[in-house]
């Protein structure tokens, strides 16, 4: 006589049973070498890229990025607040990169001294310190535009020989044009660091777009912003020069997920006059 009760029992804690939820998670972007993604999960999800805790915003977006030379596969695994978990294998494809040679370059630009080599580190532990604010906003929500109008003259990965001498690669994307053509910001973010003039970069800024991703403007003649000014995408910061170590004027452009290089030219829209 007490099978019925039992029956009712178990259907109304059925019924008051939180449901189980599938977790969200959407990515966006190659999975290439040099490529960047962006991604979005439940808000309060923990995101883990081969065991370690991605950074994530509020709002639940998160970004992974892949080096020149990384290869796959990686495990991306977003656990929701209430324990469901999804997991995904991301394969990176491979890619071949140009071989680009510089010459006319003065030889303490290839070969520094004793003195430039202090000077460079200096400026890089400098530059370093202030990359080490990370925001907490997915400001790239807003996307990325080209900075600068201009042909492009150097692209992400190629092989540098300089004066006949090989060099590291080049992680950035080079546009070419006169000195004072205007420099804008690729994205929203916030401004970290402004520069006279480094080394090998010249008048250099940098922007933080959030949760490790940030972009460097290298070679300006003129930088019009200062740390820890907001930018919207599209502003003027600065304007393009041949300062640092250039054959001419030009804009390099670099994108960066924590330490990372990623390819800029990958998550640019097409230009209708390229």
């Amino acid at each position: 006589m007490r099978v019925l009760p039992n029956i009712l029992l178990a259907l109304l804690a059925c019924l008051l049973s939180p449901p189980a939820f599938a977790v969200t998670l959407t990515l966006q972007g190659e999975a290439v070498q040099g490529g960047l993604m962006f991604g979005k999960a439940d808000p309060g999800a923990t995101v883990q890229l081969d065991g370690k805790a991605l950074r994530t915003s509020a709002e639940g977006d998160f970004a992974i990025g892949f080096s020149r030379d990384g290869t796959g596969p990686h495990e991306l695994t977003v656990t929701g607040r209430d324990g469901t978990r999804e997991a995904r294998t991301i394969a990176v494809t491979t890619r071949s990169f140009d071989i680009q040679r510089i010459d006319g370059l003065p030889q303490r630009q290839v070969t520094p001294n004793a003195e430039d080599l202090a000077r460079i580190r200096a400026e890089a532990a400098e530059m370093t310190a202030a990359r080490g604010t990370v925001g907490t906003q997915a400001l790239f929500r807003s996307g990325f535009d080209w900075p600068a109008e201009g042909p492009i003259s150097g692209v992400y990965g190629s092989q540098r020989i300089l004066n006949g001498e090989a060099r590291a690669p080049h992680y950035g994307l080079d546009i070419a044009g006169a000195a004072g053509t205007p420099v804008r910001a690729a994205a929203a973010g916030t401004v970290l660091f402004a520069h006279p003039g480094m080394y090998f970069n010249g008048r250099t800024l940098v922007i933080d777009h959030g949760l490790g991703v940030q972009s460097i403007y290298l070679h300006l003649s003129e930088i019009s912003v200062q740390p820890g000014t907001r930018v919207e995408k599209g502003q003027l910061v600065g304007k393009i020069g041949a300062t640092g170590r250039v054959t001419g004027a030009h804009l390099h452009w670099g994108l960066q997920w924590n330490d990372v290089y990623v390819d800029p030219l990958l998550i640019l829209p097409p230009r209708s006059n390229p």
